[in-house]
């Protein structure tokens, strides 16, 4: 056994946990040290006697028993820094959990392992803050890994997690997924609660994951979907995502599929295009589907509503620190909090 952090998925590492190749603990010592030895700037916080714990009493048995899990600097830990990335809010502490977090650890099993980074207040689609600094993209470390789950994505792509938490309201998961090759998944709003305390803002926004793997994706919805009471909007249980995987395809043929390519503004560059031609068309003649092009996806003014609404709740969170605490903020806060007074 090396001492490195665990090279594949999560589902792989609970299997190696329950035929005793790797324990919880060896995990999460090689996570530790993955962590003291990156230059991704990923992880702001760590409470590592809190993990040492976890992870000598973690039950492998469940669906991720043992696995270390980083949590994005958004998702509250009771008694964690609860900072929304922010400098005004660098001294406060989280004072719940929330659902999402609540259930990969009570239901599945997992270890938290450290406090990811990510774009002040979940805002922009990259990871550079005043309080953090810049995270770095595995890739190329002069990259972003995006944003706003950006912290996340480059741990996990990085090999210090096999799985970390996310959140996406236009694109906080499925962009870090993109520029960091992982699989990011953007649930329907509701699927996994937002409570205990939940806060809609514009309607958009669903937490989820960042994993190496379909099946570790899936995994995590079997565990952390349902309705919670404490959110009214969220949505009742869907069983059977791990075990569903593949099972479906028979029911693609003759479905009408479109192809697009800005979605109404988004600047897509020819590389990108040309990949994501040749999969749709692999895809479509490989399943029957039946190809619709020229669809119009412009909405007018789409980006001005999304800024607008998103600073709105921004503008809300500071309160009165506002605008004494502007020059604390990155700079596309800022730009938006001036552009909308």
């Amino acid at each position: 056994m090396g001492n490195d952090a665990w090279g594949g998925d999560a589902a792989s590492l609970v299997e190696a946990f329950r035929s005793g190749e790797r324990s919880p603990s060896e995990e999460l010592q090689a996570t530790f040290d993955a962590i003291d030895a990156s230059d991704l700037n990923a992880i702001c916080y760590e409470d590592r006697e809190a993990s040492v714990a976890a992870a000598a009493s973690a039950d492998v048995q469940l669906p991720f028993g043992g696995v270390p899990v980083g949590i994005k600097e958004l998702n509250e830990v009771q008694g964690w820094p609860n900072t929304s990335a922010s400098v005004p809010f660098k001294d406060r502490v989280a004072t719940f959990t929330t659902t999402n977090v609540e259930r990969i650890v009570n239901l599945g099993g997992a270890v938290l392992a450290g406090q990811t980074t990510a774009s002040e207040f979940g805002g922009v689609n990259l990871t550079r803050t005043e309080i953090h600094g810049a995270t770095h993209n595995p890739w190329e470390l002069g990259k972003t890994p995006g944003g706003s789950s950006g912290g996340s994505a480059a741990a996990v792509a990085g090999g210090i997690y096999t799985i970390a938490t996310g959140g996406d309201g236009g694109g906080s998961i499925r962009i870090p997924a993109g520029f960091s090759g992982l699989v990011g998944l953007k649930g329907t709003f509701g699927r996994i609660p937002l409570g205990p305390e939940a806060e809609y803002g514009n309607l958009t926004v669903s937490t989820g994951c960042m994993t190496r793997s379909v099946r570790d994706t899936a995994r995590w919805f079997d565990v952390c979907n349902g309705h919670d009471p404490r959110d009214p909007l969220s949505l009742a249980r869907v069983e059977g995502w791990e075990r569903g995987l593949g099972s479906h395809l028979d029911e693609l043929a003759g479905a009408r599929v479109a192809v697009v390519s800005d979605w109404g503004g988004a600047i897509v560059s020819p590389i990108m295009w040309e990949l994501l031609e040749e999969a749709a068309t692999n895809l479509i003649s490989d399943r029957g589907m039946t190809r619709i092009d020229d669809v119009d996806t412009h909405v007018p003014r789409m980006g001005a509503a999304w800024s607008i609404s998103g600073m709105i709740a921004v503008k809300a969170a500071l309160g009165d620190m506002w605008p004494d605490c502007a020059d604390v903020l990155t700079p596309e806060m800022r730009m938006g909090l001036e552009a909308t007074a």
